[in-house]
């Protein structure tokens, strides 16, 4: 049986001033080799998860488990932000220095690789995103699409043994939504995934959950098919 890489439980989180928690005593397990995909209607609660997954914002009650060690405290969640990557649902919210290749080489140095060896490793990452050539290319000059994948090889660059993935395909176009699907198909690493591309999420994951009243619900009646679409027999309404 795999083991849980993280796993939450009672998880209450209420905005400043809100009467009605936005997570309400949430329970979710995340174990290795997962493929998870969340979906839920906008301002449900699925990005605020995924912040409070990574200790971004503090819950009013609950416990957080992270490899094999609670958490609790900046201390706990350091070690969070070391192994998991969060790929923000707003690209400019992560992407910071000048140019691509400084941006993607930031964090292997900040985990204490050498400089040389971290342009060497965002290299090696931007060239598996069919980045190569971006190196130089300045970050702010980019497109919304092209972005989105600067900021994915920006957490695959550390190397994470959890990915969150936020509305990754937002501002694809048609090939490099491909290439995403190929890299993440390639991929052995854990991940949970917001996205409203039920598309995508049938090519990326493997099982579905809904994040309704607060609480993560596993959709049974929601059935992914491999023509690449998906028929309304559970709870969640979507369209063709």
């Amino acid at each position: 049986m795999a083991k849980n890489l993280m796993s939450l439980s009672g998880i209450t989180y209420r905005y400043p001033g809100d009467r009605e928690a936005v997570i309400n005593g949430l329970d979710l397990a995340i174990p290795e080799g997962a493929a998870m995909g969340l979906i839920a209607p906008n301002g449900s609660g699925k990005t605020t998860l995924f912040h409070l997954m990574m200790g971004l914002l503090k819950p009013q009650a609950g416990v957080m488990t992270a490899f094999g060690r609670k958490v609790a405290g900046e201390k706990g969640f350091r070690e969070v932000r070391r192994r998991v990557g969060l790929l923000f649902q707003d690209a400019d919210d992560q992407l910071f220095s000048p140019t691509v290749l400084e941006d993607v080489a930031f964090g292997p140095m900040n985990l204490g690789m050498g400089r040389h060896e971290a342009r060497k490793k965002a290299r090696e990452v931007l060239s598996e995103l069919g980045l190569s050539g971006y190196e130089d290319r300045i970050t702010f000059r980019l497109s919304g699409g092209e972005k989105r994948m600067v900021s994915l090889a920006t957490v695959l660059a550390m190397e994470p043994d959890l990915l969150l993935l936020d509305e990754p395909t937002t501002g694809l176009d048609h090939d490099t939504w491909k290439r995403l699907v190929a890299v993440l198909q390639a991929s052995k690493v854990a991940r949970l995934v917001i996205s409203h591309d039920f598309e995508f999420l049938e090519q990326v994951t493997g099982s579905l959950h809904s994040l309704e009243g607060g609480k993560i619900v596993m959709d049974r009646g929601l059935h992914l098919h491999q023509h690449a679409h998906v028929h309304q027999h559970g709870a969640n309404p979507h369209h063709h």
